[in-house]
């Protein structure tokens, strides 16, 4: 287990950042891209790290592009044109671009589901694709309408359906949602999972789901971005919260501070700067270990490691403590 350490003004200190971090730019790209960030994540049956990168082109439009690793830090093997493209011509809701995909290995299935940002001139929506081995694709096409993202499908169903994690925009904020599915084509069953808090606190404008759920013994761990307008602009950080595991719109505990959030030269400086934005994580075989890969100020990506068991005692007192 990892060990927790305070830097010098006191706080815990729950991910570490490595040594070679950032680990992809756009320079180590096989085509010309601008920028490489805000990677999916999730190992394959030889042990391979993959990470599909969301990877922005000079236009402003995305796509995603798989880089595998053998030990998930370097050595990175890229595909050599997109993995994933834009289509379109058949998902119009795709015309300017994909984005920020969220991996879960569904066993039922045993595919790959993939829920990313499908971008158009009706605003961002909720995607899904399935996949076997990342070179050819099931696409099902928009799942939830504009505007909402920041989704994620659960491993396994509950009460019988599929369960989605998503970040819906109303008049009423930004919040996190669950919505049920009996067949990944028809979604209901709508509930508030997470809202975001009002007045100064770190999370008070929105919040949305960083990588898909973490399930623990405790409950579906769940890492999340909340955003402070300041006046320097819009600053990313990521909390903790706990889940019930077989009602999951049920939070049993939220932190109430951050636990996690820009404070290196490439987290600070960037395309968007002040943005520590997780798409994905790995989990050794220890069952402990956690590879946290997130985007850097919308530029680069980098990875950051931390302990399960660690976040979890992190979020129980922090609970206690509010």
């Amino acid at each position: 287990m990892t060990q927790i350490v305070s830097n010098q003004v006191g706080h815990e200190v729950l991910f570490q950042r490595h040594a070679k971090n950032p680990i992809l730019t756009a320079a180590d790209w096989p085509y010309p891209v601008h920028t490489v960030f805000n990677p999916g994540a999730t190992r394959l049956k030889d042990g391979t790290t993959l990470l599909l990168c969301r990877v922005e082109d000079r236009r402003g439009h995305s796509h995603l592009c798989a880089a595998r690793s053998k030990n998930g830090i370097d050595g990175w093997e890229i595909d050599k044109e997109p993995t994933l493209k834009p289509d379109p011509e058949h998902y119009p809701e795709e015309l300017w671009g994909i984005e920020d995909p969220r991996i879960t290995f569904v066993p039922e299935l045993g595919k790959f589901a993939i829920a990313y940002t499908a971008f158009s001139k009706g605003g961002p929506g909720v995607a899904l694709a399935l996949t076997e081995d990342f070179r050819s694709f099931e696409r099902f096409g928009l799942i939830m309408q504009p505007e909402d993202k920041d989704a994620a499908l659960l491993p396994r169903r509950i009460d019988g359906n599929y369960a989605l994690i998503h970040r819906p925009m109303t008049d009423t904020g930004a919040h996190v949602w669950i919505s049920y599915s009996p067949d990944l084509v028809n979604w209901g069953s709508h509930k508030l999972m997470l809202q975001a808090r009002k007045g100064a606190w770190w999370d008070a404008n929105k919040v949305g789901l960083s990588p898909p759920l973490i399930e623990t013994p405790n409950g579906w761990l769940m890492i999340y971005h909340g955003v402070r307008h300041t006046a320097g602009g819009a600053l990313y950080r990521l909390g903790l919260a706990l889940f019930d595991l077989e009602k999951p719109e049920i939070c049993i505990r939220r932190g109430d501070s951050w636990m996690f959030g820009p404070e290196a030269p490439y987290e600070r400086a960037g395309d968007v700067g002040n943005v520590a934005f997780p798409c994905g994580y790995t989990i050794d075989p220890d069952g402990d270990t956690i590879n946290l890969y997130y985007g850097a100020a919308d530029t680069s990506v980098a990875l950051a490691t931390g302990s399960i068991r660690d976040l979890l005692s992190w979020l129980e007192r922090e609970h206690k403590g509010s």
